[in-house]
């Protein structure tokens, strides 16, 4: 652990849109963050539900216990690191104050804010495009079952509609007062 900075430890719990940039921008920041002599780890949610919840899949009641689950990894992964970075769509309020409540005051919501066209041109993993033709149903952001919920006091916000990956990595370090 850093001890210069070791009352700055932090789990940031990325939100947004697929394609919004989460993890793009969490790989940046955890660079930076290593750097600086911070140990750092990523939970990518992608990777999480792909290797210990594949019994999950995207009704409501598996979104929330996904999230759940994630929290706990979460608070684990700080005890051996200063920041534990979260890129995961997380995509109801009520789950990600669940979140905050579990993870306590070292939880930050950063919202990783970019439109949904703007996702749709980046589509990166080409869900928009499935969900078009049918072969997503409840796409997060797209059905109507299943909405995305801005946050709407984030405790940081990245706007990445017209912004780099490094650009909306220098916003986040700024704003964690680490650049």
């Amino acid at each position: 652990m850093n001890t210069s900075n070791s009352k700055k430890e932090k789990v940031l719990w990325f939100t947004g849109l697929s394609g919004s940039g989460k993890t793009s921008i969490a790989l940046g920041i955890k660079s930076r963050l290593e750097e600086l002599g911070f140990k750092v780890v990523i939970i990518d949610g992608d990777d999480v539900r792909e290797k210990l919840h594949k019994h999950l899949g995207f009704s409501r009641e598996d979104i929330k216990e996904n999230n759940r689950l994630i929290s706990d990894i979460a608070v684990e992964a700080l005890q051996k690191n200063d920041f534990v970075l979260v890129p995961i769509i997380s995509p109801y309020k009520k789950d990600r104050l669940a979140a905050r409540t579990r993870i306590g005051e070292e939880f930050v919501e950063l919202y990783i804010n970019a439109s949904l066209e703007e996702c749709r041109k980046r589509d990166t993993k080409g869900l928009y495009e499935k969900a078009q033709r049918g072969e997503i149903d409840n796409m997060i952001g797209v059905s109507e079952k299943s909405p995305y919920e801005p946050p709407k006091n984030p405790d940081i916000e990245v706007c990445t509609d017209d912004k780099s990956s490094v650009e909306s990595v220098e916003e986040v370090m700024r704003a964690l007062k680490l650049n």
